[in-house]
């Protein structure tokens, strides 16, 4: 099942989330709105709060309560995209300049704690106290993934084992939370909750790997963002790691004088080198490895149209171009 097939699917699910974020993003602060429809309206994929659709419709869930938190994650989400857009100095998010350069960043910033306290705000209101605690460890454990991360700039000693922690926290954290969430709202035991929980942390890991592939693989007018922006940064991805550790001497220290210093001029040159080695081949095998582990855990869902794009959203996220 395409991409396509699957928002298909859920199509009404999706229109009422979409009439919920309308709904709650609404302040009185005319900025917080300009601000706050600015970055939700400008496009994304969404593909957190269609995990909680999908795994709702998947084990029979009929109340609405999916659409609220549906929506929450997407505040929860956009509320990071603010911020770690103003962090890390971006400029260019989904083929538009970012919230921070069109409005200051002081004003990024505080929209953006106001998406996390709109969040919680919501969270409340569906009464259940597992779904209150998934949110909060969440929100806490992302916070912890942004500050790592930060300390892993210009670290060109970074492992994989420790850049894999980072993406866990700080990316697939947020896809974990969303599939687990629709197990909670249909009640399912505890190792369903798990397995849809694991599904979800292995998509996340998986999307990420892709991102870091098409750094220097992709098309910038297709993704939406300037290529290279993560090395430009001194941020250490799984590419740049593989070709520290298995590229000639010159490979790796052309890689290590980049991370450490953040040089973003290097970028054709690291890219040619990238290229001409296995760096491409060892991530995509590594986010293949995640989507098969996301698809096995799938064997405890009953056979439907729901469990077929769930699966087709786990090919999705290491087949995508953008």
């Amino acid at each position: 099942m395409n991409i396509e097939a699957i928002y298909n699917l859920i199509s009404d699910d999706r229109h009422a989330v979409d009439k919920v974020i309308r709904e709650r993003l609404h302040s009185e602060i005319v900025l917080i709105n300009q601000i706050s429809n600015y970055i939700i309206g400008s496009g994304g994929k969404r593909l957190r709060p269609v995990l909680i659709l999908l795994i709702a419709n998947a084990l029979g869930y009929k109340g609405r309560d999916h659409h609220e938190l549906a929506a929450v994650i997407e505040f929860i989400h956009t509320a990071t995209l603010l911020h770690d857009d103003v962090v890390d100095g971006s400029e260019l998010r989904r083929g538009k300049e970012t919230a921070n350069n069109v409005f200051g960043n002081e004003a990024a910033v505080l929209v953006g704690d106001f998406l996390y306290s709109r969040s919680f705000q919501m969270m409340v209101t569906v009464k259940n106290m597992r779904v209150m605690e998934i949110l909060a460890e969440a929100t806490n454990t992302i916070a912890e993934g942004e500050v790592q991360q930060l300390l892993n700039i210009h670290n060109a000693d970074l492992d994989e084992a420790g850049y894999l922690e980072v993406i866990r926290s700080k990316t697939a954290k947020l896809f974990e939370s969303s599939a687990q969430l629709g197990a909670v709202l249909t009640g399912q035991d505890g190792e369903i909750e798990k397995a849809m929980a694991s599904y979800g942390l292995h998509l996340g890991i998986a999307f990420q790997l892709i991102d870091d592939a098409l750094d220097y693989t992709g098309d910038a007018d297709e993704l939406g963002k300037n290529l290279g922006d993560d090395l430009a940064e001194g941020k250490p991805t799984l590419p740049l790691i593989y070709l520290i550790h298995n590229g000639n001497p010159e490979q790796a220290e052309l890689v290590r004088d980049a991370i450490n210093n953040g040089r973003g001029e290097q970028l054709a040159a690291i890219s040619k080198a990238i290229k001409a080695s296995d760096a491409i081949e060892y991530t995509l095998k590594a986010a293949d490895r995640e989507v098969e582990k996301a698809i096995a855990t799938l064997n405890c869902l009953p056979d439907s149209d729901y469990k077929e794009a769930l699966i087709g959203l786990a090919h999705f996220s290491v087949e995508r171009s953008f």
